[in-house]
């Protein structure tokens, strides 16, 4: 076991798995940060789309205006 953790720690792969495995993180992280950016931008607009719907709904239509 001791071996095996000594030669871990000297190989180069070890250190490239460990960079790899840093640089993996970090675009995980990343990708969590703007997907939960982008749910929020879309609740946004659909929020406005939706209040823009109901208050056009609110309105009475003109009963003399002929329906153009």
């Amino acid at each position: 076991m001791k071996t095996t953790l000594r030669r871990f720690i000297v190989d180069d792969q070890a250190q490239s798995f460990v960079e790899y495995a840093l640089l993996s993180a970090l675009i995980g992280v990343v990708g969590i940060l703007a997907w939960t950016n982008v749910g929020s931008a879309i609740a946004t607009t659909y929020g406005g789309w939706d209040t823009g719907v109901q208050n056009l709904s609110a309105t009475t239509p003109d009963p003399i205006g002929g329906g153009s």
